[in-house]
């Protein structure tokens, strides 16, 4: 018995030093392994067991026994929950469990530790401890309480899911990572069936062998460690994979309903979550965005079951038809089947630009849908793919106002209106409809940049250019022609409408003085009016013949419109 014991705290403490090392290992050594430090976690809580356990051993009182029991339990009951999470880290299941739910997972060991310290006061863990009487050396029976029932429940529950996860990944991991895989399996089932054996009674002594037996699981998970990198070379799971996808992906089945999602599609479709598993992606996205799911998953699923239950019929009824009628009917249906794949095989890869109101405004995503289809599977589920375009739609809007608008006043610069009024132009020519254009420029301009500085002036351009602006009709082209000269064009509007609208803007522009720090500069505008006519039916013509009746209007003292020909 003697010899016994002491080869049971020699292996007890020989475990927990092989768990310190694989500690410390785990702690400084990089692995692409996401649950690396979980694994860190679980060497040094068994470490903790196997030494509480040795000096338990070596007691020579209750007393001791008892506080080296709670020692053991500062370690033992956080490992079986660090194995669950271990497990999960490497089947990449992680994401399903975060933040305070980790955090709960520890909240029975906790109790459980607290109530072992404290057990003299309550009896809620152990009913009784006390020493075994014949033994040779100081050991320790227990009588159950009703705390170690609820703690014994869950440390094999978690064990025990650990196990079924690893087990159930053995099919879907290839042969190089077995090994570590059934070393990680192994760590898992041995407690589980070594502390059943210790609770039906049937260990030597009534020994607990379970720190002695993670001394072998142990040296297996280090030999493999140092010889195989075990841990520091992982698969690759195809759910990692999908997890650092920068793109948002969305997995429906058959029926359009969201069976999984990736980390940047929360992120892009905000409060989405894993209480959306399930539910319809239109219903989703009515709710998330305020509008239907922008692609069209069902297809033509009606056509198809309809096509497909007609293909059936004529295959059994086969033999019972006869003649060329049945044969044609078949080649109809199986016809009208082959165009329904041409057309489901295009809508399979079906893309489309979508704007997604947020917090800080408009983002752009470019969102792709295609079929999925497994072995034996008629009716296909979906990816749905959704790419953030957000910064190279508002470059190419930045790239747009470059190019189309001019920067200091944000209206037309002069080669889009000129491109622009050249199409209106031949739009209402072939209406029969009149069109006028109209050119005016800030009178004295000069001198308000030399009396006031440049910085006046530009303000006085985006002031006489806001003035307009509200007075302007929808269908209006507004342009900035250079300098302090601008130009419009005036569909549906004969000489009469657009003289009319030269001499509002005049009197808007007068009556309406640039507010300084330094007091009112009053502002004022000449105008020249031209009019489509035989003589003058291009954009070009129109703008000499606006030009010369805005040069009158400077010479007749300015702040006036004049009209081309009269």
């Amino acid at each position: 018995m003697g010899n016994s014991i002491s080869s049971y705290i020699t292996i007890a403490a020989l475990s927990g030093v092989l768990n310190l090392i694989l500690f410390f290992f785990a702690s400084l050594k990089k692995s692409n392994f996401s649950g690396i430090r979980y694994y860190a976690l679980n060497a040094i809580a068994s470490a903790i067991y196997a030494w509480g356990f040795a000096f338990e051993l070596a007691s020579r009182s209750l007393d001791e026994i008892k506080f080296w029991v709670a020692v053991e339990y500062l370690g033992m009951p956080f490992a079986p929950p660090l194995c669950l999470l271990i497990a999960m880290h490497y089947v990449g299941m992680e994401r399903r469990l975060r933040g305070a739910w980790k955090l709960l997972m520890f909240v029975i060991p906790a109790i459980s530790f607290l109530l072992v310290a404290t057990n003299d006061y309550h009896h809620l863990f152990y009913q009784s401890i006390y020493l075994r009487e014949g033994a040779p050396t100081p050991m320790a029976d227990i009588k159950m309480g009703e705390w170690y029932i609820v703690h014994g429940s869950y440390t094999f529950g978690c064990l025990f899911a650990a196990v079924l996860l690893l087990a159930r990944h053995w099919t879907k991991t290839k042969g190089a990572y077995h090994l570590q895989l059934g070393i990680l399996i192994a760590s898992m089932l041995v407690p589980i069936v070594a502390a059943f054996v210790y609770l039906m009674g049937l260990t030597p002594n009534g020994m607990d062998p379970v720190p002695v037996l993670t001394c072998l699981t142990t040296a297996l998970s280090a030999w493999a460690i140092f010889t195989n990198r075990m841990l520091t070379v992982v698969p690759v799971a195809r759910d990692t994979i999908f997890e650092s996808m920068r793109d948002g992906v969305l997995v429906l089945d058959s029926d359009g309903r969201l069976v999984d999602y990736n980390h940047a599609a929360a992120a892009m479709i905000p409060s989405l979550g894993y209480p959306d598993v399930g539910r319809s992606i239109d219903e989703i996205w009515r709710e998330k965005s305020g509008s239907s799911f922008p692609l069209c998953l069902a297809g033509d699923r009606d056509e198809r079951e309809f096509a497909d239950e007609q293909t059936r019929q004529h295959e059994h009824g086969g033999q019972a038809s006869q003649g060329m009628q049945g044969a044609q009917d078949r080649q109809d249906v199986q016809g009208r089947q082959s165009a329904l794949d041409e057309q489901a095989a295009l809508a399979d890869q079906v893309e489309q630009q979508i704007e997604w109101p947020g917090k800080d405004g408009v983002f752009y995503y470019r969102i792709h849908s295609a079929a999925v289809r497994k072995p034996n599977e008629a009716r296909p589920g979906r990816i749905v793919t959704l790419i953030d375009v957000t910064e190279q739609r508002r470059l190419q809007q930045n790239l747009q106002l470059l190019a189309y608008y001019d920067g200091l006043t944000r209206i037309y610069n002069r080669t889009r209106f000129l491109h622009l009024s050249k199409e209106q132009l031949e739009r209402s020519a072939a209406a029969g409809e009149p069109l006028s254009i109209l050119l005016f420029d800030i009178d004295y301009f000069k001198q308000i940049n030399d009396t006031y500085g440049h910085d006046v002036g530009d303000e006085a351009l985006r002031h006489v250019v806001s003035i307009c602006s509200r007075a302007l009709g929808p269908d209006a082209l507004f342009g900035r022609y250079g300098g302090e000269e601008f130009v419009l064009c005036l569909p549906s509007a004969g000489m009469e409408a657009a003289a009319a609208c030269a001499e509002q803007l005049r009197r808007d522009i007068a009556d309406s003085p640039l507010s300084m720090p330094d007091g009112d500069i009053r502002i004022t505008a000449s105008f020249g009016v031209a009019e489509v006519s035989e003589a003058a039916n291009s954009i070009q013509a129109l703008l000499r013949e606006a030009d010369k009746a805005l040069y009158r209007s400077k010479e007749g003292g300015r702040n006036t419109v004049r009209l081309a020909g009269a």
